[in-house]
């Protein structure tokens, strides 16, 4: 089963967390020192706040899969609208390891298509090889570039 994703980016985190878990009458099911997710079932949402973005709003919205078949059943309907997409593989970001994909809507909101492998214990690992890239979350891209090429203005990551 799918769940839908959004990720917002947040000043305070205390407070944000207050207010979110008072709205999802829920705690989050984990707590950061710059982050915080619910994974909630009513709604079915994956909803992540962090405080690493350039200024607070939506950051990207997503759907999380359940199993490997449901992610490249996704793709395969991407592909065949002819929908350009920035595919990240297995690659890590918001304590989590994943393998996902982006897309970027008409607007430039970056969608990211992902399915969790596993928890982790850091935002995100970074390759030694490419110690500056940030393949976690939506790639940065200028505005205005062809639908999907992620675009963020930030550099930091989910």
């Amino acid at each position: 089963m799918k769940r839908f994703h959004v990720h917002t980016h947040v000043e305070d985190l205390t407070a944000s967390i207050a207010f979110y878990s008072k709205l999802f009458a829920a705690e989050p099911t984990r707590v950061e020192t710059d982050y915080a997710k619910w994974m909630l079932d009513d709604p079915r949402i994956n909803f992540a706040i962090s405080t690493r973005g350039s200024k607070p709003g939506i950051d990207h919205m997503g759907i999380q899969t359940d199993t490997e078949e449901e992610l490249s059943e996704m793709k395969a309907r991407a592909e065949a609208a002819d929908m350009t997409l920035l595919d990240a593989g297995e690659t890590t970001c918001c304590y989590a390891r994943s393998d996902k994909y982006w897309l970027t809507d008409p607007q430039g909101l970056a969608w990211e298509q992902f399915r969790s492998l596993n928890d982790i214990p850091v935002f995100s690992e970074q390759s030694p090889a490419k110690p500056e890239a940030t393949a976690c979350c939506a790639p940065t891209a200028p505005r205005g570039k062809a639908v999907g090429i992620p675009v963020k203005s930030s550099s930091s990551c989910c």
